[in-house]
C-alpha cells in the first residue's frame, strides 16, 4: 500500500497539472495540428516537465537558497500570486483570457509546456514530493502525473477532433464553464502557497 504522503503528493501534483485548464491554454494547438503531431508535441513536453520535475524534487528548496540565493519563500509567495492573477482572470473573462495570456504561439514542446506544465506551483509541488517521499516514490509520483495530464490531454484533442465540426458551440461553452470551475480551485491552491510562503517567511524570520 502507498503511503498517505505518497498519495497526497500525488493527488497535488494531478491537480496542478489540469489537462481541462491545459486544454482551454493550448486550444490553438489542438485545433492547428492533427492528432499524431499533437500527441508527439505533447509527449516531449511531457519529458521535458517530468525531468525538470525530478531535478527539483531531489534538489529541494536547497537549489534557490544556494544556487540562486533567493528564499524559496519568496518563489512560493509569487508563483502563488502568479497562479491567483491568472485563475481570477479566468473566472471573471473565461476562456479567452489564457489564449491571450499565452501571446504568439510557442515552438517546440519546451515553449508548450510554459507556463503551466512548467509553472510555479508544479515546481513547488515536485519540491514538496521530494521532501515526503523517498526518491524512487517521487520520481513514481511525478512520472504517474505527468503520464496522465498527457494522456488526457491527448484524449480530450482526440474527442475534440471528433465533435468539433458539429458541436462546435457547446464544445466551446463546455470548455468555458469547465475552466471557470477548475480556475476556482486553482485560485485556492495560489492562496494557499502564498500563505504558506508568508508563514516560512515568518517562521524563519524576517532577515
Amino acid at each position: 500500500m502507498p503511503s498517505q504522503e505518497l498519495v497526497d503528493s500525488t493527488i497535488l501534483l494531478l491537480v496542478l497539472l489540469n489537462p481541462f485548464l491545459l486544454c482551454i491554454y493550448l486550444l490553438d494547438l489542438i485545433q492547428g495540428l492533427d492528432l499524431q503531431a499533437f500527441a508527439k508535441t505533447m509527449t516531449r513536453a511531457g519529458l521535458v516537465s517530468a525531468a525538470v520535475y525530478f531535478g527539483f524534487a531531489v534538489a529541494g528548496d536547497r537549489l534557490f537558497t544556494y544556487a540562486f540565493k533567493v528564499r524559496y519563500e519568496s518563489f512560493l509567495i509569487f508563483g502563488g500570486i502568479v497562479f491567483l492573477l491568472v485563475s481570477i482572470r479566468l473566472v471573471m473573462v473565461g476562456s479567452t483570457a489564457l489564449r491571450g495570456l499565452r501571446g504568439d504561439a510557442p515552438h517546440g514542446a519546451e515553449g508548450t509546456a510554459l507556463p503551466f506544465m512548467l509553472g510555479p506551483g508544479t515546481i513547488s509541488a515536485a519540491i514538496v514530493t521530494g521532501s515526503r517521499v523517498s526518491i524512487p516514490e517521487a520520481a513514481g509520483a511525478i512520472g504517474f502525473s505527468v503520464f496522465v495530464c498527457v494522456a488526457s490531454l491527448i484524449v480530450l484533442k482526440w474527442i475534440h477532433d471528433i465533435i468539433r465540426k458539429r458541436y462546435e458551440p457547446i464544445m466551446e461553452r463546455y470548455l468555458d464553464t469547465i475552466g471557470r470551475i477548475m480556475a476556482l480551485l486553482t485560485g485556492t491552491i495560489a492562496v494557499d502557497m502564498i500563505l504558506s510562503g508568508v508563514g516560512k517567511w515568518l517562521e524563519n524570520g524576517f532577515g
